[in-house]
């Protein structure tokens, strides 16, 4: 096993045998040794020191520590030898009792984002650092025991620079001076017991825009929000507050339980792998949420959601911890879902848009998408190490999830719901718990046995689908109506669903609902008698207001007056269930790429919900590079540029549509419009009201790059006049572009074989490399990407030390998809069955080959 992995086995034994109390944790980044003396690498180095007071039952153990080395350990005031630490772990041998084990380490900072990040801004060469310890990583920080049930009170100690910014989880405290010249220190007071992977620490040339919000109980507390200095003037953080202040009156409101800290400070860093992380008290955004360029309001409400996922965190994650990785969906799931309905809270107090229809145009897409590739599996998955952890942040984890509590609330009903919410967050609180304790308490609170939606929903993977299958009279009346429910072969698990049926109607007042009701779908076949008599309408809709997490299939009369009035549907949520079923068609082979790509066209311009609108292009640009035959591509997509570009020449000037549809246009097309780009970084042929800010320009001279129009010192002159991370980020990503083999040669080589790549930048690099149109060039690397493969799995080179996040992207954006045609997707086959590969290559392998099959059967059907 990999020294790095922790199993769940190991855990339990560990919490058998240990019981944590607290934490005194000195982190000096002063650049010295414990002796005072320089460090050998002051920048990629420092020193940690950790007590840990915790009692034991007697039997052997260890403590977590992933360091270059150790210093000094003692257990109970006697020296150990430092020698003892291997493989990430410090053994320990303590009687019955309790104790105290100190370890003095020298500490590597991280380029990864995972560990204690370390960041040098090339705008001004000021210096920040932040932790990301979710799953397993404050042992790259300080000795300890890694595993969410061991919460502790953790106090943190600090040596840095003097007029540096530095936060934990705890309140602030004024620094002292320290114990050498020109370094100052931080004694922040002890917190709650919270886990290892919920501590933190931001430090650095911070700016702080320092602030308040107020608690139910009537409690001004700090709400800092802090950013890069060259990232101040994109700091709104008027608006990010008060969409704070907002979450706190409704997660206090509803969940019955004060905020469980003393502050809530939120700091936007760089090179952040995810979109945020919940640490106790201070929580780290990634600063992509600091918009440096025009974007549309679904950015801003992706960002709102965001900033509310990881405020819900703080009772449902920090305040109550799951056991163990088991349940993390719990966590993950609840916050989505819970982001959600604030949002719909807020929205309904303060104006806004329905946050469950973004959601239905895009988190479930997600949630759809990821329940079909062969490597599904249970909201409640089984955990059994660290390594399969790190493969479940996905759609089932979070959106999947979201949908089934939706449900579930639905099911329970809301007040009763959150009556059991209240209990069982009340039962836990600063502890830990399991699915059963909440289930428990739902089932005290609502009256419902929940067994049974457990057993389906929680337990087994795999998405149903449901089509009407109906008969109507000559005058347009059903006499009959069923419900038919399949599964897949591999997951033939049919489900209880309580769904609407929509009838919608052509009217004066344009395609609307004109009947309807709520049913429970059981089996295969169900039968819904009361509809027996009704009109059929032009629209039947299945899953009527979103109820429940499953694909709809719309009939042949249904599709049709879809395709021809979409956009005579008003009601947005009706809307966005029309638009996922057609995409699910679309990429079930059930309904041609060209057939999806004009109901897109058709309804478009008339579409008022942001979210859906930048999913649609998406989906459209996706539907005629990968899910259209290639001897019809250059009419389908020919259709698709044109209607974008009449419809961006036809919008509001300046409005958000304008800005999507300009994106939408850079992202589809081909060589023929290289000349109007190239104008537009110029000023000309400008569509009135687009700004071509620096965002736009880069996206421009990507697209450019994509179509071989973007010399090296257009490039090298954008990165001059952009000098800044992102600049620097966006000009190799638009390198890694350009269709040449010297320029692929290259971007290949920083991506395999260099070390030491900034996790960000290696991102865009890889994620600009496999490009539509370059299928000539691209064609030596489908058999390179084999060998990098086998280079992974081995752990040869710079994939020895490489994070996760880096080996996942890797993997998943070289994935030869432009070439990979049946006879190579077959030598695919062969080459993975031949030998016995690690989780994390074969789970990427297993989903982007099925990708590339479900390609090929839709270019198929484009045919037919």
């Amino acid at each position: 096993m990999n020294p790095v992995n922790i199993t769940r086995d190991e855990a339990e034994q560990r919490s058998r045998i240990v019981t944590a109390h607290s934490y005194r944790v000195v982190v000096d980044l002063s650049g010295r040794d414990p002796q005072g003396n320089p460090l050998a690498d002051p920048a990629g180095t420092f020193v940690s020191s950790s007590t840990i007071s915790f009692s034991s039952t007697g039997e052997a153990t260890h403590a977590d520590l992933i360091a270059d080395g150790v210093y000094a350990a003692e257990l109970d005031g006697v020296p150990l030898d430092p020698a003892l630490h291997h493989d990430h772990r410090f053994p320990i041998e303590a009687g019955v009792g309790d104790h105290e084990l100190t370890v003095v380490a020298l500490c590597r900072y991280s380029h990864s984002g995972e560990g204690l990040h370390r960041f040098v801004d090339p705008a001004d060469d000021r210096v920040y650092l932040y932790t990301q310890f979710e799953i397993a990583d404050a042992r790259r920080m300080y000795a300890n025991f890694e595993q969410p049930d061991l919460k502790a009170a953790f106090a943190l100690k600090v040596l840095a620079p003097q007029g540096w910014t530095v936060i934990s989880n705890g309140t602030t405290p004024e620094p002292s001076d320290g114990p050498y010249e020109g370094i100052a220190t931080w004694q922040f007071p002890a917190t709650p017991p919270i886990s290892t992977y919920l501590t933190a620490l931001v430090a650095g040339h911070y700016a702080v825009d320092h602030g308040t919000v107020r608690t139910r109980e009537g409690k001004d507390i700090g709400a800092d929000i802090l950013c890069r200095r060259s990232m101040t003037e994109f700091l709104d953080a008027e608006r990010i507050r008060t969409t704070t202040q907002r979450g706190f009156e409704v997660y206090e409101e509803e969940f019955g339980h004060p905020y469980p800290f003393g502050k809530y400070d939120q700091s936007f860093v760089p090179e952040f792998n995810a979109g945020a992380m919940e640490n106790a008290g201070c929580v780290t955004h990634r600063d992509d949420y600091l918009f440096r360029s025009r974007v549309t309001s679904a950015q801003y409400e992706a960002r709102d959601n965001t900033i509310l996922h990881e405020l819900a965190h703080m009772w449902f994650g920090d305040l109550v911890t799951m056991t163990w990785w088991d349940d993390l969906w719990l966590n993950e799931s609840f916050a989505e879902w819970a982001s959600h309905h604030c949002q719909e809270k807020i929205a309904a107090k303060h104006g806004g848009v329905n946050p469950w229809v973004s959601f239905a145009n895009q988190r479930k897409t997600w949630g759809y998408r990821q329940d079909q590739l062969p490597t599904t599996h249970p909201i409640a998955a089984d955990m059994v190490d660290l390594a399969t952890v790190e493969q479940n942040f996905d759609g089932i984890t979070y959106a999947k999830g979201a949908s089934t509590l939706k449900q579930l609330v639905a099911f329970v009903g809301e007040e009763q719901f959150l009556v059991g919410v209240r209990a069982y967050l009340e039962a836990h609180k600063f502890a830990n718990s399991r699915l059963s304790d909440l289930l428990e308490e739902l089932q005290k609170a609502s009256g419902r046995d929940l067994s049974g939606f457990t057993r389906e929903w929680l337990r087994t993977p795999g998405v149903n689908t449901v089509r009407p299958d109906f008969d109507v009279d000559e005058d347009g009346n059903f006499t009959r109506f069923d419900i038919v429910q399949s599964a897949p072969a591999r997951f033939p698990t049919l489900r209880t669903h309580r769904m609407g049926i929509g009838i919608y109607s052509l009217t004066q007042d344009g395609l609307v609902r004109t009947d309807g009701l709520e049913v429970d779908v059981h089996g295969e076949r169900t039968p819904i008698a009361a509809l027996a008599g009704r009109a059929r309408g032009d629209l039947v809709l299945l899953n009527d207001a979103d109820l429940s997490y499953v694909k709809v299939r719309l009939d042949e009369h249904s599709l049709k007056t879809l395709t021809e009035h979409i956009a005579a549907l008003s009601d947005p949520l009706a809307r966005a269930l029309c638009w996922g079923a057609a995409w699910d068609m679309c990429r079930d082979a059930e309904l041609r790429a060209q057939d999806y790509v004009a109901l897109v066209i058709g309804g478009l311009g008339s579409e008022t919900d942001l979210t859906a609108v930048q999913s649609l292009i998406r989906q459209a640009t996706t539907a005629v590079l990968s899910y259209t035959a290639p001897e019809l591509r250059s009419e389908v997509r020919t259709a698709l540029i044109s209607a974008i570009a009449v419809q961006l020449k036809d919008t509001e000037p300046g409005g958000d549509h304008q800005v999507a549809l300009a994106g939408g246009l850079l992202a589809v097309l081909g060589a023929e419009g290289a000349d109007l780009l190239t104008g537009w970084l110029t000023g000309e042929e400008v569509p009135e009201g687009l700004v071509v800010d620096q965002g736009m320009r880069w996206r421009i001279i990507a697209a450019l790059a994509r179509l071989g129009r973007a010399e090296e010192q257009l490039i090298a002159d954008e990165q001059d006049r952009d000098n800044t991370i992102a600049g620097a980020q966006a000009a190799a990503g638009a390198r890694a572009a350009v269709p040449t083999a010297e320029a692929k040669a290259t971007a290949w080589k920083r991506a395999t074989d260099e070390r030491g790549v900034p996790n960000e930048t290696y991102r865009e690099i890889v994620s600009h490399f496999i490009n539509p149109d370059q299928q000539e060039v691209l064609a030596p690397y489908a058999a390179k990407y084999l060998q990098l493969c086998a280079a992974v799995d081995a752990g040869e080179g710079q994939w020895a030390t490489a994070g996760h996040a880096q080996i996942q992207n890797a993997l998943q954006w070289l994935f030869p998809v432009e070439n990979a045609d049946r006879a190579w997707l077959d030598e695919l086959r062969q080459w993975a069955s031949s030998r016995t590969l690690t989780s994390t290559v074969n789970r990427v392998l297993l989903e982007e080959s099925d990708a590339a099959e479900r390609a090929l059967r839709c270019q198929a059907r484009s045919l037919s």
